[in-house]
């Protein structure tokens, strides 16, 4: 699904990965991440795609850097982000971006 964002300017956060083989609970956590993160203040949405090998992207969208120092401090999330590291990722790449335009259309 494509995120609803304000009008620019804000925040892009890109997270680049490839996921090491089997779940080992990484779905579930996942998914409570997407949760927890829609809590936040200054959250404005997110994005995900991750193919059959194993490569993904997910992009969050946040209001400004503080909202973005919060996330990366929550404790939960510290959690994940050692788990990633130990057990669900073979590589990854983050990026943070200043989003200054944005234009597309939808379907009717």
């Amino acid at each position: 699904m494509i995120a609803r964002t304000p009008e620019p300017p804000y925040l892009a956060v890109i997270f680049s990965s490839q996921r090491t083989p089997g779940d080992q609970g990484y779905g579930a956590m996942a998914d409570r991440m997407v949760e927890l993160a829609r809590s936040q203040p200054g959250f404005l949405g997110v994005e995900s795609a991750r193919d059959a090998e194993g490569f993904g992207i997910t992009v969050s969208y946040w209001r400004d850097e503080a909202s973005i120092a919060a996330w990366k401090a929550h404790a939960e999330h510290a959690v994940a982000q050692r788990l990633g590291r130990e057990r669900w990722y073979g590589s990854f790449h983050l990026r943070v971006c200043r989003v200054e335009r944005e234009a597309g259309m939808d379907a009717p």
